[in-house]
């Protein structure tokens, strides 16, 4: 049943998947609740603090849910809207020969960027499994094509992403989630002191990896989408801390480029019952 619907969603032009999901991220965010506090306190946070930024915010994201059926089960369709004016990024990468650490944060469609890499080669993303177990089987279908593996965050998840970067091949794995216990330091995030995952810092410190952060930016009018990408400069700091907060500032400037389009209500400065003592902010 949900897969007909994403198929159903998916058959729908693209400037109206967007515009049904721009109202309805609108009409969801005039409803009071913690979902509108957290997305404008994290805005504000950031230095958006108009009500309209929040508004449009709220309104992309829902564009962002639209679009996603869509991005999965019709690609190569979403691929004929993609492109990017900076691909000599990734080129330049790719002549070093010794794979690439793609860090993709809740910016912008951040689905259709791995299918975008594709171009240059096979990719493996690490994805964490849905809270609701009956959107695994369409989750899994839809992530897994040719040439691009979808692995959980697991152990096993973290042995294949090691594999595929010293076979020389690029790896793909949001920076900003809230890490799990043990997998984090505290580093700032515009501003705010947020637990932050050292996985990819640890994965690309032991691979020796090219780390390039990337988001696709959603265009106006159902016009596609233009991938971004920031290169962490090199050499990468050895301190875990330090790793981090290069990698979360990158982040910050890529989220500058077209800050309505990240996902401001997501509990990113959320403190986990096991987090370490929380380091006073570098921000007031």
């Amino acid at each position: 049943m949900l897969l007909a619907l994403f198929r159903f969603l998916a058959w729908l032009p693209l400037p109206v998947l967007h515009g049904v999901g721009r109202l309805s991220g609108v009409i969801i965010y005039l409803c009071p609740g913690s979902y509108r506090r957290r997305l404008q306190n994290n805005a504000r946070q950031a230095g958006y603090p108009d009500a309209g930024f929040a508004r449009r915010a709220a309104a992309e994201t829902g564009a962002m849910i639209m679009e996603t059926p869509k991005v999965w089960l019709h690609t190569r369709q979403c691929l004929e809207k993609t492109h990017s004016d900076d691909d000599g990024v990734v080129r330049a990468a790719l002549t070093e020969g010794r794979g690439i650490l793609y860090l993709t944060p809740h910016l912008g469609c951040f689905e259709i960027t791995a299918r975008y890499l594709l171009q240059h080669g096979p990719i493996t993303v690490m994805y964490r499994p849905p809270r609701q177990a009956f959107l695994e089987p369409v989750m899994e279908q839809a992530r897994n094509m040719s040439g691009l593996k979808a692995v959980p965050a697991t152990l096993q998840g973290v042995r294949e992403f090691v594999r595929a970067l010293k076979r020389g091949e690029a790896v793909g794995m949001l920076p900003d989630q809230v890490p799990g216990s043990g997998d984090g330091v505290w580093a700032p995030f515009f501003g705010k002191q947020a637990l932050t995952m050292t996985l990819a810092g640890r994965l690309a410190r032991q691979t020796g990896v090219a780390v390039i952060l990337t988001a696709g930016e959603r265009l106006s009018s159902g016009k596609g989408w233009r991938i971004h990408y920031v290169r962490l400069p090199e050499p990468l700091p050895a301190d875990p801390q330090a790793l981090a907060t290069a990698i979360n500032s990158a982040m910050e400037q890529l989220i500058r480029r077209f800050p309505q389009q990240y996902l401001w209500s997501y509990n990113r400065y959320k403190i986990p019952k096991d987090a370490p003592p929380r380091p006073a902010d570098t921000l007031s």
